[in-house]
């Protein structure tokens, strides 16, 4: 850990302790709710999708499955490096005003920022425009564990490029599969699994005429 880091660290812990009580008492909220929203946001895009095509509603499905390989790939990053979370490693820090994590829960990366970082990408990946969503809620859920002071800057700056990266990469290598898998699905006879699907995309009836 740079000395910068941890000078960092200290000057966000030291701005928390002196907002108000109901920031500090957000910023607990969010920095566990927010996983929440996500996980909303990825119900809503699959519902919209299954009305939408195939490779949409592929992306749709392998965004939480994308977010989850990314949660995986930090823990395994964690065991690695074994970093001690600075609420009990930095003797002069401020109290974390959120819980300490017990010892044997690493620091580095952030699983959290690992989450929204992946999260946020792969969200974007179904439609681009809610990047300008998922990345300001992202930067929020990744600044709020440092604020709390459950994490150092680099830890959370990691999570972010780890999970987008996996992310990215989860999706492009998932897309044909998913489609082809995605194609047989909607083809199925069995009604949960054209639930699950929906009927794709209406169809416009041939040469544009009503059929009423």
């Amino acid at each position: 850990m740079d000395f910068w880091d941890s000078e960092l660290h200290r000057d966000i812990t030291d701005l928390a302790h002196g907002t108000p009580t109901w920031v500090q008492r957000t910023a607990e909220t969010w920095t566990e709710a927010g996983l929440l929203l996500f996980a909303a946001l990825f119900v809503i895009v699959w519902w919209r999708a299954r009305r939408d095509t195939t490779r949409a509603f592929a992306i749709a499905v392998l965004a939480p499955l994308a977010t989850a390989t990314a949660y995986v790939c930090s823990e395994v990053l964690k065991s690695g490096f074994a970093e001690e979370r600075p609420c009990r490693a930095m003797a002069r820090a401020a109290p974390s005003l959120a819980a300490c994590p017990p010892s044997g829960d690493w620091s580095f990366p952030s699983n959290h920022a690992t989450i929204a970082g992946a999260a946020a990408i792969a969200l974007a990946l179904t439609g681009r425009a809610l990047l300008r969503l998922t990345a300001p809620l992202a930067l929020l859920m990744a600044f709020s564990r440092v604020f709390v002071g459950v994490h150092y800057p680099h830890d959370v700056a990691a999570g972010l490029v780890l999970g987008a990266a996996v992310a990215v990469a989860a999706v492009r290598l998932g897309t044909r599969p998913a489609i082809r898998l995605a194609e047989a699905m909607r083809a199925s006879s069995a009604p949960p699994v054209r639930w699950f699907t929906g009927p794709g995309p209406a169809r416009v009836p041939a040469y544009g005429m009503d059929t009423r």
